[in-house]
């Protein structure tokens, strides 16, 4: 059977049935954990940064499968829900522990100024008062450091993407574990129920100050577009991604679809040496014209070279 497309390009409407996507591109997402095989030397790296409490940096280039790394982590040690911050050249150390909506709560306070006579009961007095707390949430990283019984699992995704001064900002709270939020420092009630990054549940903030109990796992990625300061690199696990080899390939697709589908081994070596030759490929690329040009289904003689091409374009070119 030769591979059919959905899309024709005739402009007649068709209710053309679809196929079930790859596994990897399933919403809302599913975690790979399963399927994640750790290069070698990654699992000393992770059991070296779990048991010293230190960040763990991944540094290789984009597409080598870095960032997956954290969610069989927080799977195999129950860590719980990964949180995630990917870093800009915006991104800043506030942002990342608490994010206060000022202007919204200046709105707020206009609307109850010139409604004076709104509701009189208990609870309409409760809420004429001045309350922050709708307008304050924790960071993916304040989060993170909130006292727990266990850690939580911290993605913070290509830190070198950042401002040059951030990682410097990050040293003294990776260091002490703790920080403080100036609003409620200054704020008339001494405890406030703040809510969480991941989710709706709420943390009671006592004196605007936050102090961890267990450090998180905190994996931090870098595809090596910058240098990264010795104060900054001696508080952390580093790690360097190897290269893709044939072998790791093999697995990587095994881990996916069982076995190596038919037609996949050429596939296999042919971008392994593409990639030992110096050309940006990532993994997925390979997963994805595993998906579509393996099996029965997969199209045959010039259309195949075509889409072969399409979905392997080497990642430094537009």
């Amino acid at each position: 059977m030769t591979w059919k497309p959905y899309y024709r390009g005739d402009g007649e409407r068709r209710a053309t049935p679809l196929a079930d996507p790859p596994p990897w591109r399933t919403f809302p997402r599913t975690p790979q954990h399963r399927q994640y095989q750790p290069p070698p030397g990654l699992v000393d790296a992770v059991n070296t940064a779990v048991h010293l409490r230190r960040p763990l940096l991944v540094s290789g280039p984009a597409g080598s499968g870095k960032s997956t790394v954290i969610e069989q982590v927080a799977h195999e040690l129950d860590l719980g829900p990964v949180l995630r911050w990917h870093i800009t050249s915006r991104s800043s150390l506030t942002e990342a522990l608490y994010r206060y909506d000022a202007l919204g709560r200046i709105h707020a306070q206009s609307l109850r100024a010139a409604t004076p006579h709104g509701p009189t009961g208990r609870a309409g007095r409760g809420r004429s008062r001045d309350d922050i707390a709708p307008f304050l949430q924790l960071g993916p990283l304040g989060t993170a450091l909130l006292p727990a019984g266990r850690p939580r699992a911290l993605l913070i995704d290509e830190i070198d993407k950042s401002d040059l001064d951030l990682p410097s900002d990050l040293l003294e709270v990776l260091e002490r574990g703790e920080y403080e939020i100036p609003e409620l420092v200054r704020y008339r009630r001494p405890r406030v129920k703040i809510r969480q990054w991941d989710s709706d549940e709420e943390h009671l903030v006592e004196r605007g100050r936050v102090q961890c109990t267990q450090f998180p796992f905190i994996l931090l990625t870098s595809n090596g577009e910058r240098d990264f300061s010795p104060a900054f690199l001696r508080r952390c696990i580093r790690y360097k991604m190897p290269p893709l080899s044939d072998d790791l390939l093999r697995g990587i697709v095994k881990a996916h679809f069982g076995e190596i589908p038919d037609g996949g081994g050429e596939l296999v070596g042919q971008f392994a040496e593409r990639v030992t030759a110096g050309e940006h490929l990532a993994i997925d690329q390979l997963l994805n014209a595993m998906a579509l040009l393996t099996g029965d289904q997969a199209p045959r003689d010039g259309q195949y070279e075509e889409l072969r091409a399409l979905i392997l374009r080497e990642l430094s070119r537009v």
